[in-house]
């Protein structure tokens, strides 16, 4: 397509990605959403916390809402003199629009806009509600974006019924993968104490590191779970170790060691944790574990969410998406605590993060098709007697789940 045919959200994706908003900096890029918004008849809150923008926006008042949700906060660059062309210069070449939060994920977002006013403009009054939950605060320490905003709404008793969050999930081809949910992720920080001294009296000391080899090889050789229909099995893995006195005639007095659980919903927080102290207990080692939850796992069954955004994918892209809970955390594991259907989809992940970020041009206009057409599938069914939810879930409000792992409850397609 050219440049003239989807001039709408090219340009829009242009004009923010021409804002240099280095995490958790949002340099304007919400003031230009909340413009169209209003103008769309969105009720705007801004929710400043500590020094991160963000704002929820919703036109409608009744069920089903439809959320889209995303950052406006980039990465920062690397070499400058590296890139192509300058990284906050959107420039387009050979097919391709260069500039950082190209992929990650400023054309998700300038698509989410413009596929609700084209909506909007075909149906009017359709059923339902439609929402934003837009944040500064994701590609940092994410301590006052989404999981802030999410909080304030589960205060007022604000549910969700459904949620698109716009990360780059495509692998090899745009609209080939959506992520359905994603692994927990539990950090441990394990301090083995010993007794330090000369190494030359090895019947005074007691090593920290010899110590703890035996449980660390028992903890990397355990299999945790088996995974499930939506999940691989649960890994452990060392990040960091760290010990000794810098001399080579010591015996360190403590060995510090950072590790990471990527949890199934076959697992539990506090079955993996009670594993890991029962193998340091197992083996008498002396230490002290502090324990860290960055996400909770999370999984979208199938229903009518993953039904309809499948079926616009396959229509816009000619894809049929595989479901997926690979990869990293995402601001999905805050919002599932407030609504039980959340996917991801958006763009190739290919550059993301790194120098030369890039879309395909061809590829942007059906984004938004894409957004669209799951508006209609979701709010105006009657427009589309083709697509039948399999949940129920079309207009009804929904109830908070118990622990914000949604895997029961929803029927299979």
């Amino acid at each position: 397509m050219s440049e003239n045919v989807m001039s709408d959200t090219l340009q829009l994706a242009k004009s923010l990605i021409s804002r240099r908003s280095l995490t958790p900096d949002d340099a304007g890029c919400q003031d230009i959403l909340i413009e169209r918004l209003e103008k769309l008849g969105f009720k705007i809150e801004r929710m400043r916390f500590g020094s991160v923008d963000n704002f929820w926006a919703r036109r409608g008042t009744t069920s089903p809402v439809v959320v889209f949700a995303g950052h406006t906060d980039v990465v920062p660059t690397g070499p400058v003199e590296n890139w192509f062309s300058p990284p906050f210069e959107p420039t387009i070449r050979d097919g391709l629009l260069y500039g950082r939060g190209a992929a990650d994920m400023k054309t998700s977002i300038a698509a989410f806009i413009t596929s609700i006013e084209a909506f909007l403009a075909q149906h009017p009054k359709h059923n339902g509600s439609i929402a934003l939950l837009i944040t500064s605060d994701e590609e940092g320490v994410a301590v006052d974006g989404t999981v802030r905003v999410v909080k304030a709404l589960r205060a007022r008793g604000e549910m969700l019924d459904y949620c698109i969050v716009g990360e780059p999930t495509s692998n090899k081809q745009v609209g080939d993968m959506i992520k359905n949910g994603r692994r927990g992720s539990l950090n441990g920080t394990l301090i083995v104490k010993g007794i330090q001294g000369h190494i030359a009296y090895p019947h005074l000391v007691k090593n920290p590191i010899h110590m703890v080899a035996p449980a660390v090889a028992e903890m990397a050789a355990t299999t945790w779970d088996n995974g499930n229909e939506y999940f691989p099995p649960t890994s452990w893995q060392i990040s960091n170790m760290n010990g000794g006195t810098g001399a080579t005639n010591v015996v360190p007095g403590t060995v510090e060691i950072w590790f990471n659980f990527r949890f199934s919903t076959a697992s539990t927080e506090q079955g993996l944790k009670d594993k890991v102290h029962a193998i340091l207990d197992k083996h008498g080692v002396t230490y002290d574990l502090k324990w860290e939850l960055s996400g909770k796992p999370y999984i979208t069954a199938k229903g009518s969410l993953v039904a309809a955004i499948s079926s616009a994918i396959e229509q816009s892209y000619g894809v049929t998406p595989e479901l997926s809970t690979s990869g990293g955390t995402s601001d999905g594991r805050f919002i599932a605590d407030i609504c039980p259907q959340v996917i991801e989809f958006g763009p190739l992940n290919a550059t993301i993060h790194k120098l030369n970020e890039c879309v395909g041009v061809a590829d942007i206009e059906p984004l938004k098709l894409t957004y669209q057409r799951t508006l209609e599938l979701l709010l105006d069914t009657s427009q589309n007697p083709d697509f039948i939810p399999t949940d129920g879930t079309t207009s009804h409000s929904t109830k908070l789940p118990n622990d914000g792992n949604q895997v029961a409850g929803y029927a299979a397609l």
